[in-house]
């Protein structure tokens, strides 16, 4: 069952709020979006917004054995993976963050990577990952450097607002991820 769309008083009454994040100890891949969408704040599960690509962007690049609805996004850890954001409050959009959340988000991030050690992190959002870690100039794909001893992985927002990438286009990225974790000789 899908629960129902959340009214416009439920969605204004979602600003600020924050999900529960979905980890556990030695992830494989630990998904970091940006931060919560009104609509996603207003259900209580991560990219809930209808228009959202990342749960079918997931299943298209062979990360679940089905496309999972936002409202299983506990399953995750079935598979080895995680969601978190780099700031916890939601918004209408992520324009509405500031430079100083985005840095306090990533100092945030770098507590949880300690306690719960995932292998991989793949953030959901190149220019707040910039921001965040103050790499203007990084990429999309893997990066030099860890977080830690996890790895990081830059992806595209997959928001419906996010024109730039179809959802072939972030299935390809996300395939690529996957490889790449495939291929890691830490993991099982």
């Amino acid at each position: 069952m899908i629960p129902r769309k959340p009214t416009p008083a439920e969605l204004a009454a979602a600003q600020d709020k924050a999900i529960p994040d979905v980890l556990g100890p030695q992830l494989r891949i630990l998904f970091c979006g940006i931060n919560p969408s009104l609509y996603s704040a207003a259900v209580g599960h991560h990219f809930a917004r209808p228009g959202n690509r990342f749960w079918p962007a997931l299943h298209a690049a062979g990360l679940t054995p089905r496309r999972l609805s936002p409202f299983e996004d506990r399953k995750l850890l079935d598979h080895g993976y995680g969601i978190t954001n780099l700031v916890a409050r939601a918004t209408a959009t992520a324009v509405a963050l500031a430079e100083e959340e985005l840095r306090a988000g990533a100092r945030q991030l770098q507590r949880k990577v300690r306690r719960f050690r995932p292998a991989w992190i793949a953030f959901l959002g190149i220019s707040a990952y910039r921001t965040a870690f103050a790499r203007p100039q990084a990429v999309l794909g893997p990066q030099q450097e860890k977080l830690g001893t996890a790895g990081l992985w830059l992806l595209p927002n997959p928001s419906g607002l996010n024109a730039h990438y179809q959802l072939a286009d972030l299935a390809s990225l996300f395939r690529a991820l996957r490889q790449t974790v495939a291929d890691d000789p830490r993991l099982p």
